[in-house]
């Protein structure tokens, strides 16, 4: 298993892990290709010179088996000591035949990353299923953090 940067070139089977990741659970509110085409145009532009998102592959023979990403949250310049840098994680999958330690490689690759940017903080939303991975990470609740969800226009 390999683990590496992503590029603007991975962004059609990144769109279809997308796909497959979210679909596992829920209907799908639009026709594949639909999504695919709305998906690979927007990873492109977040992946590209002036994106704001990084992302990680895990490859196993060739193939592109898994995923992560995360944007770097800058906080506004502060005259006192304060963090001013925190990392937002997102979409770690990994396709069910190649799991077993790819999660596992993924979220290390990004941490790394975090640790080598000198982020204070990481946080994410994560699955029923991702609590364990997340908590042998380090992961915890906090009570940091209020969030306020919008409605949503019909």
């Amino acid at each position: 298993m390999r683990i590496r940067a992503a590029s603007v070139h991975d962004t059609r089977r990144l769109a279809e892990l997308r796909w497959d990741f979210r679909t596992a659970d829920a209907p799908a509110a639009t026709s594949h290709e639909a999504f695919l085409v709305r998906c690979e145009a927007w990873m492109r532009g977040a992946l590209g010179p002036h994106g704001r998102w990084q992302a990680w592959v895990a490859e196993r023979d060739g193939v592109t088996v898994g995923n992560i990403w995360l944007q770097l949250i800058e906080k506004i310049p502060n005259p006192v000591v304060e963090p001013e840098s925190h990392a937002y994680l997102s979409n770690l999958y990994v396709v069910p035949e190649a799991r077993g330690g790819v999660g596992q490689a993924l979220l290390d690759a990004a941490l790394a990353h975090c640790h080598a940017v000198h982020a204070h903080s990481v946080i994410l939303w994560p699955t029923e299923g991702s609590r364990t991975l997340y908590a042998r990470a380090g992961f915890a609740p906090s009570r940091g953090i209020l969030a306020r969800s919008e409605p949503r226009s019909p």
